[in-house]
């Protein structure tokens, strides 16, 4: 039995380098497509006609070296091993290469072979790797840019009610249509409340739909949990980055990569454990 999970566990992992390699083409071309898009339509609205460019989008063109424009060949994009093999550097021009990469295709990994050692090498496991994946990505696009993309947020609440409706999550339908209700409102009032004391806004749109998506996987009941968890996340980085002069200027943190954070943190250890983690 232990061996068998072990390989499933490997076999998932392995898989999950792959994804991670990939997720790190999303995290930097997702953005990157988006503002081009929103260009588009407002070169559309004022009657003018948007300037052509070159097709860009998560397949085309090649990967390459930003600094040199070094085409990166299949032998130097093997997930993590190719990273250690150049030294952490462009083979063409040495310029270093960010060790935000090869941190992602390991995190997908672990992630993937939690699942595994959770569920099995099952469709089951499948369907949380997607989860999974999913959060890792939006965490660090909402991180770089502040933005939880649509593309991704609403797809994931989606996937999180279908999968309640055909019973592949475990939870009630009722509960998880409630946790997708009650994850996008809470936060919707807040959000209202804050700017109507203030003036000012304290979290974007995309945040209602990520805690939604949320309540959609894990049923209304893991709201609290979830909120509470990414609160105390969002505070131990937020008062370390004070402490290491490390905050962005205005002195703000995007909340989507904590509630991501919680979100994966339900996923390994269940939301009651989340619960007692914070005292409660």
């Amino acid at each position: 039995m232990l061996v068998s999970t072990l390989f499933d566990a490997t076999l998932l992992g392995v898989l999950g380098l792959l994804i991670g390699s990939f997720l790190n083409v999303v995290i930097h071309r997702l953005p990157i497509m988006l503002e081009s898009q929103w260009r588009a339509e407002c070169a559309e609205l004022d009657g003018a006609q948007a300037p052509e460019t070159p097709s860009f989008n998560l397949l085309v063109p090649r990967s390459r070296c930003p600094q040199c424009g070094h085409p990166i060949g299949w032998h130097e994009n093997i997930p993590v091993l190719s990273y250690l093999l150049l030294g952490g550097k462009c083979s063409d021009c040495k310029t270093p290469i960010s060790w935000r990469y090869p941190v992602v295709e390991l995190a997908s990994c672990a992630l993937f072979s939690i699942c595994a050692w959770k569920w099995g090498a099952s469709a089951t496991a499948l369907l949380w790797c997607g989860f999974a994946a999913t959060l890792l990505a939006l965490a660090l696009i909402d991180w770089d840019t502040t933005l939880l993309p649509d593309v991704m947020t609403l797809p994931l609440l989606w996937a999180g009610l279908i999968a309640a409706a055909l019973q592949w999550t475990g939870i009630p339908l009722a509960a998880a249509f409630w946790g997708a209700v009650g994850g996008y409102m809470s936060l919707w009032l807040v959000y209202w409340a804050f700017k109507l004391i203030t003036g000012k806004e304290g979290m974007g749109f995309g945040d209602f739909k990520l805690f939604a998506a949320l309540g959609a996987w894990f049923g209304w009941q893991a709201l609290v949990p979830i909120i509470l968890m990414s609160s105390v996340i969002g505070a131990v980085i937020g008062i370390a980055m004070k402490f290491s002069s490390g905050l962005r200027e205005g002195g703000y943190l995007p909340f989507g990569p904590f509630l991501a954070g919680a979100g994966l943190t339900a996923m390994i250890f269940g939301p009651s454990a989340m619960l007692r983690f914070v005292g409660l």
